[in-house]
């Protein structure tokens, strides 16, 4: 049986915050958050063939931004209002391959992806009115409609959690911790995250199986003092997971 390999293996100087996939484009935006330094930046892959386009992508403003989403080519970046609110402000389209700046427009807030554009509306117009700009420029397309701007679907698979009891007889590698895991099951792999309790020290682990066999696994994370959330997604075929918080790993499966 063949052992899988990881195409992208990156580590960045500072935890993995948000991931944002390109749909039609296959590409994968990151936000990366430094709290030692205060500095926020943004990194761009190729999810077919694990080129990294621009890593270390940052703004003037050090700390209050981050990702949007990702969509046609561009990554929408934002401001935040104030460093002790979750409010958003500001739009700033970088192009998703260079990192070179489309537009911006400051007076935008981003609403959700359609199928037909981002949904966005003006913070100086009350009552809130959504309208469809173009990703490439940040014209106003047409005011947004219900009916016809569909929310747009991915492709993305988030695991589920079960039950160490849900499980096949046999299938779990070790006893998860906790007596949950997280499981996927895609293209004839099973997936699985799990903790682990071994010498008192807390672990996140990664398997990825066929057949009952391991053709994978890594240490997702070490040592550390409580359950994890869930590291991994599938994207079409392919595994994307963050390992010890700061490294990217992809794997074709």
């Amino acid at each position: 049986m063949t052992l899988l390999q990881p195409f992208i293996s990156h580590l960045f100087e500072g935890h993995i915050w948000r991931m944002e996939i390109d749909e039609g484009n296959n590409v994968l935006a990151l936000e990366i958050r430094n709290e030692l330094d205060k500095q926020v930046s943004f990194a761009s892959f190729d999810l077919q063939n694990g080129q990294c386009y621009f890593s270390n992508f940052t703004l003037p403003e050090r700390w209050l931004t981050g990702i949007e989403a990702a969509y046609s080519g561009v990554i929408l970046l934002h401001y935040y209002k104030h460093q002790s609110s979750p409010e958003h402000k500001g739009l700033i389209a970088i192009d998703a391959k260079t990192g070179k700046e489309r537009w911006a427009n400051y007076s935008l807030i981003f609403d959700h992806l359609t199928t037909n554009g981002p949904a966005v509306y003006n913070a100086n117009i009350q009552p809130k009115k959504l309208e469809l700009i173009s990703v490439n420029n940040g014209l106003v397309l047409k005011n947004f409609s219900a009916e016809v701007d569909k929310p747009l679907a991915n492709n993305i698979v988030i695991p589920e959690m079960v039950a160490e009891q849900d499980m096949l007889p046999g299938i779990l590698p070790e006893q998860p911790y906790g007596n949950m895991v997280h499981y996927i099951s895609h293209n004839g792999y099973i997936i699985i995250s799990l903790h682990s309790l071994k010498s008192d020290v807390l672990q996140q682990h990664l398997y990825v199986m066929m057949d009952q066999q391991i053709v994978y696994q890594d240490l997702l994370n070490s040592n550390i003092q409580k359950l994890q959330p869930e590291a991994f997604v599938v994207h079409n075929n392919t595994l994307v997971y963050i390992k010890d918080k700061a490294r990217l790993m992809a794997v074709q499966l």
